[in-house]
């Protein structure tokens, strides 16, 4: 048994739980795969100010990842697979990768929210949403000052 309160999962209704939990197992994996992708997108910033920036992201994306692994853990008694992912062939396409992951992500954890059973469940997906919006934010003005540098 969960340690959440899931209404209606008889076996004839499991299929928005075992959605939910699919796709909580997706969202780990992200999380997972941008905290080795930042690092190494930290390594090819220009700057200490991009490095330290992006570094604090990837805080954010480890934070995420721990606490959507409760989560999961709660709900099925077990740990989700997860693999590596690429890592930035250079800087500048690096921050547009992250750029268009990071947008793709808030919506996908806004569905994840909106389709939750549980209060904590939603809050920690629209928490992170939130956060993934800033993280974009970042950036698109990291791209910004690299592709419109002064003369």
């Amino acid at each position: 048994m969960n340690a959440f309160y899931c209404p209606g999962t008889d076996s004839s209704s499991s299929e928005p739980i075992n959605r939910l939990i699919a796709d909580i197992a997706k969202a780990i994996n992200g999380e997972y795969q941008a905290i080795g992708y930042y690092e190494a997108l930290a390594r090819l910033a220009p700057t200490e100010k991009e490095r330290t920036s992006i570094r604090e992201i990837r805080r954010d994306e480890i934070k995420h990842y721990k606490r959507f692994l409760r989560i999961y853990k709660k709900l099925t008694g077990h740990k989700p697979m997860v693999t590596k992912g690429s890592l930035p062939e250079n800087y500048r396409q690096g921050l547009k990768f992250s750029i268009e992951d990071e947008l793709e992500t808030v919506d996908f954890y806004l569905d994840i929210s909106d389709r939750a059973f549980d209060p904590h469940i939603r809050r920690t997906f629209r928490r992170a949403a939130l956060d993934e919006q800033q993280h974009a934010v970042t950036f698109n003005y990291f791209l910004t000052k690299l592709c419109c540098k002064d003369p």
